[in-house]
């Protein structure tokens, strides 16, 4: 008969709840006590793939949180590689902490950021990925990184969500973008636009992007849309290879509600609405989607001195010479 194991303990000290020593560490007895951080709780959310760089990052957060008495809450996929059970899904975690790490790339903070806006969770990412324009901070610093987050001292960034409503179905939120796009046919689909009850145009083209600012940077820019501050209070309207030269971005109030139905031969089984590359939406004869802005906000946490345009000359590689 296997024996259960004992409680996690933190050394002479409360039990903590999922959190354990990583493997090599020594017995750690500099404290700084619980009470001196406003987050108690801390979810980990890991990408899905697995890699030694993300168990090593894993192990550097849990020792940290060890070192301090906090708790670490971790979601399924951090928990399997730290050996600490099954951990719990993504959209409990919300329930359950007053600080997520998102340990991965911009994806994987975007699925992080519709699950927990509504409970007003900051998220703070550690980039693993490609990019990283949501995810910024270096893995080989997230030691220091978090300390100093825990100690009070980031910088906080509130970026708003879209909100896509098809009749007669539940709101799906995005944080990047929501799509309008041809699917299983090579050729263009054609639908109408409308702007706070006000008609703007009929368009034959492969689709349309309705972006945030923060979407601004992902699928938007790759369609020719302008590059938006994060905290500029704006949607993008991008086309997708329209079929006319003179269809071009459109730039409106980001407290504008966009109306867009499918119209003319186009079959609504040939067209898709997805959301920030993950969710998608079927239309139906007749559905019209409605886009407008979610009443909650995105909170994303920085080390302090974050700049955006710091983010933008990195990731784009602006400035850099032609190389041989």
């Amino acid at each position: 008969m296997s024996r259960k194991s004992p409680p996690l303990l933190a050394p002479d000290g409360p039990r903590a709840s999922f959190a354990a020593y990583p493997p090599g560490i020594g017995r750690l007895t500099d404290y700084v006590t619980a009470a001196t951080s406003q987050f108690q709780r801390i979810a980990v959310i890991a990408k899905p793939a697995a890699a030694d760089q993300l168990r090593q990052t894993l192990r550097t957060l849990q020792r940290v949180l060890m070192q301090r008495r906090l708790t670490l809450v971790p979601d399924q996929r951090s928990a399997a590689l730290l050996d600490l059970g099954t951990g719990m899904p993504i959209g409990e975690l919300a329930h359950s902490c007053d600080l997520a790490v998102v340990v991965g790339g911009d994806g994987t903070l975007l699925s992080a950021a519709r699950t927990m806006a509504d409970h007003e969770v900051p998220l703070l990412g550690v980039n693993l990925g490609r990019l990283g324009f949501l995810v910024d901070i270096n893995p080989t610093e997230i030691g220091e990184t978090l300390s100093a987050v825990l100690d009070g001292h980031y910088d906080e960034d509130r970026r708003f969500l879209l909100s896509a409503e098809l009749s007669g179905q539940p709101a799906t939120l995005a944080l990047n973008d929501v799509v309008l796009h041809k699917w299983n046919i090579a050729r263009m689909i054609e639908f109408e636009t409308w702007i706070d009850g006000r008609f703007v145009n009929s368009q034959h083209s492969d689709g349309l992007i309705v972006s945030t600012p923060t979407g601004s940077t992902a699928y938007a820019l790759s369609g020719g849309g302008p590059l938006l501050t994060p905290g500029l209070d704006a949607i993008t309207l991008v086309p997708i290879c329209p079929h006319t030269l003179s269809n071009r971005p459109i730039v409106v109030h980001a407290d504008s509600e966009i109306e867009i139905s499918v119209c003319g031969n186009t079959d609504p089984k040939d067209v898709r609405i997805t959301c920030d590359g993950a969710a998608s939406l079927s239309l139906g004869q007749g559905d019209q989607l409605k886009i407008r802005r979610h009443p909650t906000r995105v909170r994303l946490l920085h080390p302090v001195g974050h700049d955006h345009f710091n983010v933008l000359r990195a990731k784009l590689g602006w400035g850099e010479l032609p190389k041989n």
